[in-house]
Parts: structure tokens; C-alpha cells; sequence
């Protein structure tokens, strides 16, 4: 069953590829101009789509649609049309598929991937440095939320909506009673669990069933060494899996497994099982980001609990290139524009939207991309809130960018799986590295 899933998924990508090739040439015959963000022409109220992947019911999407209902009450006949497919892999394929079709709406989502690169580089999506400044915002985002959008080469078609931070939650009661400190190191984390599983309980809750939260673990060691280097060099075919940073992570990950620092069973346990299994007491770590402030920072914590969680940023390793302020910092999937439907209007509400959402979105206690809103701490929230709203404004600029977003789906996937092995102790490092080169320099042809 897997490895038909797995062949169809590589069949749907690379007919995708083909197609988007093949539909290149004929999206850029279009004269669109990606450089043109302020366009002549009258102002002419219509519909407009935007292709997202966001919860319906989240903060994005709310302030969206109360700032769009805001813009028609003054430009009648003006109305903003949201496609929403939360699930991301079915998004992915939708967004591709129209993308190879020449058939995206006038905004759609994406991620700052290779896919979406040549699709910059086709001249289908307009310039947001560009656009940013021509509206007078862009001095008003913050660094690390426009960094996390742009491409290797530094460009930038993204607008982020979101600012997060990934940190390491933590019960200290937990942690004291153990006889264990904050892992001043990345190596110190076996030891960490070890002493943790001595003590009785899971050293980290980990969302195993979705992947990309063991994916992240493999980013960590390579982002401290190498800050982006090497995930870029990678994907690029200019690095591999058994270059030092590579094989440093490998080990990493296979000393967390034999050290027991997972749950058992920790491939099948899903987001909700795995945020339970700190918030009960029952695991000492949970590696997830701001997003969870509503249910980690406020009295809608456990009282059991509540009073012994902290936090801990990712930690440094010997020879670092990084600095400790340094780590996942990111500002979600972003927007991109479509320069074949760019016109007026679309300049005209992007305008109004832009500088009107930060505040709506800061108000329901998100961090805003820009530094120009005040996040709203909420009446129940606890110290921590305004500690990590503090915390983000003292970030650095290099960002421990995630790796399913810049990996190609095929060795991506492959990822995935053999970092399950890995950890579980069915594969040896070295096996890992050699079946990642493999498969990497598979995909790359």
C-alpha cells in the first residue's frame, strides 16, 4: 500500500513538473510584467479569488474576510472569493495542477519551494519587494517574516500573514524532579532522555503521525553548523546527505532514538495525542510553535500543570555559525500574486488590505508580521504570552527554514520515511545517508 501510494504521489509530480514546463512558455507569453506593481487604468470593482490553504476559521482568513467586506461597503460590485483547502498535500496538488493549467486565481498561497521558483521565474507572480515599497510597507514587516518567504537568491513574491516561533516547551517540575537542566547543547539531549525515562516519563512529545515535526529534528544540527547552506546546497545538488552537516544530523537523530527520547509508537501518534501527552504531565518536552499560545500560555491549560511549563529556544552545538537567538522562526505560507491578472483593483485592495491587517490580526493575540501591531495579550493568558511576544522582537535574521518546504515532494518523502527508521533503530546512519544520497541524486535528474 505505501509503496503504491508512494508511486502515484511521484507519478502526480512529475506529470505536474511536465506540464508546468510545457505551460511555461505560453504563461509568460501573456506580457505580464512582474516588475509593473502600480499598473494605469481605472479602478473597476469585481470578484476576485484567492487560493489558500488556512484554516477556515483562523485568524488569517477572519481578518481577511471582515477587511475585504470593509473595501466592498466603499468599491461596489467588489467582493473577495476565498478557496480554502486546509489539508495541505490536497492543496499542493490543486495549486500545482492549476498552475500547469495557467488557470491560478488572482492570489494563491504557497510556500517559498523550487515549484513556486519557477514560477517566479516564468514571470507569473509579482515582485513584493517591489510591491512593498511601492506601497509604502515594506520598512513596516519584520525582517525574519519577509527572510522566511524569500527564495535562495534572496528575491521575494510572498507576502507573510503570520509571524511564529518555534520553541521548546518544557515541564520544569517534571525536569527537577528528574535531575535534569535546560540542554545547554544539542548533544546534551540523549542524555536529557535518558535521565527522563529513568524518572518514568516520555522525554518528548512528538507528532510523528504528520512527519514533518521529526523532519524538523533533522534540520536542527545542519541549520547550527551551516546556518542555510546546507539544506540549499542540498536541494540543489551541491551537497549530500554524507557531508559533515549531514551525517552530524543522522547521528543526532539516531542517538535521540536510542535514547528513547519519543513516545513508543511515536510514527502513529497523532498532533492532538502528542500535545496531550505534555499537557497531561505524562511528557517533559513538546517542540511546537506560537500558534499553540491559546492552549499552552493561558488558563486553558491544565491547573495541573499550568504552573510548571516553561520554555526553551533551540539550542547551540560546538562550531556553531548561528547564534542562539537564531532558530525556526517562521511566517507561514505566504501569498503570491498572480502578474498575469495583476490590474488596478488587485493593487488597489492589496493596498488597503495590507495596511490594514496587522492590527485586526494582532488584536486576536497573534504575532503580526509586522513590528507596526501590538499583539492583544489575552485577559487569561499566563506570563509566558508576553514573554514569547517580547521574545520576537529580538530575533536574528538567519532562519532554520523547514525542510518540507524546500525539498522536492519525491525526496521529501523519502525523507520522512527513512527518518522513521532511523530514529526506531531499523537503519544505521550510514545506511540513511547513502539511501538519502541516492534518492536525492534520483530526483535531482
Amino acid at each position: 500500500m505505501v509503496t503504491r501510494k508512494r508511486t502515484a504521489a511521484l507519478l502526480t509530480a512529475a506529470v505536474t513538473a511536465a506540464a508546468l514546463a510545457l505551460s511555461g512558455c505560453g504563461g509568460a507569453a501573456g506580457g505580464a510584467d512582474p516588475t509593473d506593481v502600480n499598473p494605469e487604468g481605472e479602478i473597476e470593482p469585481r470578484e476576485i479569488s484567492w487560493l489558500l490553504s488556512r484554516p477556515a476559521d483562523g485568524g488569517v482568513i477572519t481578518a481577511m474576510e471582515q477587511i475585504a467586506d470593509e473595501y466592498a461597503a466603499d468599491h461596489p460590485g467588489f467582493s473577495l472569493n476565498l478557496i480554502t483547502t486546509p489539508d495541505r498535500p490536497s492543496y499542493i496538488q490543486k495549486y500545482e495542477t492549476l498552475a500547469a493549467a495557467n488557470k491560478l486565481p488572482e492570489l494563491f498561497d504557497t510556500d517559498a519551494t523550487p515549484f513556486a521558483q519557477k514560477l517566479a521565474g516564468q514571470d507569473r507572480m509579482v515582485d513584493i519587494d517591489l510591491l512593498l515599497a511601492d506601497l509604502g510597507l515594506d520598512d513596516d514587516y519584520r525582517e525574519a517574516a519577509l527572510s522566511y518567504q524569500r527564495f535562495d537568491d534572496g528575491s521575494l513574491y510572498m507576502v507573510p500573514f503570520e509571524f511564529q516561533l518555534e520553541v521548546f516547551w518544557y515541564n520544569t517540575a517534571i525536569f527537577e524532579q528528574a535531575g535534569v537542566s535546560v540542554p545547554a547543547t544539542l548533544d546534551d539531549f540523549p542524555a536529557m532522555c535518558t535521565a527522563l525515562r529513568s524518572a518514568g516519563v516520555t522525554p518528548i512529545a512528538l507528532d510523528g503521525q504528520d512527519q514533518w515535526p521529526l523532519e524538523r529534528y533533522m534540520a536542527y544540527y545542519p541549520f547550527r553548523l551551516t546556518g542555510a547552506d546546507f539544506i540549499q546546497d542540498l536541494k540543489n545538488g551541491d551537497a549530500s546527505f554524507a557531508d559533515p552537516a549531514g551525517q552530524a544530523a543522522a547521528q543526532w537523530l539516531a542517538d535521540l532514538g536510542e535514547a528513547g527520547c519519543f513516545a513508543e509508537g511515536f510514527s502513529s501518534t497523532g498532533y492532538a495525542d502528542a500535545q496531550a501527552l505534555f499537557t497531561s504531565g505524562k511528557a517533559a518536552v513538546y517542540n511546537i510553535g506560537t500558534w499553540e499560545l491559546g492552549n499552552l500560555a493561558t488558563e486553558a491549560l491544565d491547573p495541573a500543570v499550568q504552573g510548571s511549563v516553561d520554555y526553551f529556544t533551540l539550542p547551540t552545538v560546538e562550531g556553531a555559525v548561528t547564534a542562539e537567538n537564531e532558530y525556526v522562526t517562521p511566517s507561514g505560507i505566504g501569498m503570491a500574486v498572480n502578474a498575469q491578472t495583476y490590474d488596478p483593483l488587485v493593487r488597489d485592495f492589496l493596498g488597503y488590505a495590507l495596511e490594514r491587517y496587522p492590527e485586526i490580526y494582532a488584536a486576536t493575540g497573534a504575532l503580526s508580521p509586522t513590528t507596526t501591531a501590538q499583539t492583544t495579550i489575552p485577559a487569561d493568558a499566563t506570563d509566558l504570552y508576553s514573554r514569547l511576544v517580547t521574545q520576537a522582537d529580538e530575533v536574528g535574521t538567519a532562519i532554520a527554514m523547514p525542510w518540507d518546504t524546500q525539498l522536492d515532494p519525491a525526496t521529501n518523502t523519502r525523507l520522512q520515511q527513512e527518518l522513521t527508521l532511523l530514529v526506531q533503530g531499523d537503519i544505521t546512519p550510514e545506511e540513511f545517508t547513502t539511501t538519502m544520497d541516492a534518492a536525492l541524486a534520483e530526483n535531482l535528474r
